[in-house]
């Protein structure tokens, strides 16, 4: 019987790995950056309910969408990526 992937990786299960998710990128100009204080609000133009890719180490695993929780912002997975 063929053993799927996360079963192939088990041993490694305690391993901490870094996991992005690329809400948006912003240029803005150095006079902006300096102007900022403690608490100013940077407006992104992407909005909940938005698709992102979630890459671990910087290789694209999967995929979500924006969701808002209470307060915060987060992360709903909606789909592996697999390797064709």
């Amino acid at each position: 019987m063929e053993e799927n992937p996360l079963q192939t990786i088990a041993s490694m299960a305690d391993v901490c790995v870094p996991v992005e998710v690329e809400l948006d990128r912003k240029i803005m100009n150095v006079a902006a950056l300096l102007a900022m204080e403690n608490g100013t609000v940077i407006k992104m133009t992407r909005s909940a309910g938005e698709n992102i890719d979630i890459r671990v180490g910087g290789a694209l695993v999967g995929f979500g969408e924006i969701v808002i929780l209470e307060e915060n912002m987060g992360v709903r997975i909606t789909d592996f990526h697999e390797e064709t």
